[in-house]
């Protein structure tokens, strides 16, 4: 089992996983698969997740309504077609 919170990352055993999830180290077992999170986050997880789960929804149901017009990137900002040059009145 792993503790990991940034760029730090311990092996412990089972005796250790609620002191190190106390102090926000994220518990991994040996697949990497989460078994915790680390309290004192900003943000609770199931909430992160429950958010994380509704923008992929939102974001199928655009790309369902806009189709060709535009595509979502991955940082969630919608590329716009390139508009249509206007002409110049009085030229």
């Amino acid at each position: 089992m792993r503790a990991v919170k940034g760029n730090k990352e311990y092996t412990i055993d089972d005796t250790q996983k609620k002191a190190y999830q106390d102090r926000g180290f994220d518990i991994l077992d040996e697949t990497g698969t989460t078994i915790a999170y680390g309290r004192g986050k900003t943000v609770p997880y199931s909430e992160h997740i429950a958010l994380q789960e509704e923008n992929e929804k939102l974001r199928k149901q655009v790309a369902e309504i806009l189709g060709g017009e535009a595509s979502i990137q991955e940082s969630g900002e919608a590329v716009q077609p390139p508009k249509k040059a206007r002409k110049r009145e009085g030229a």
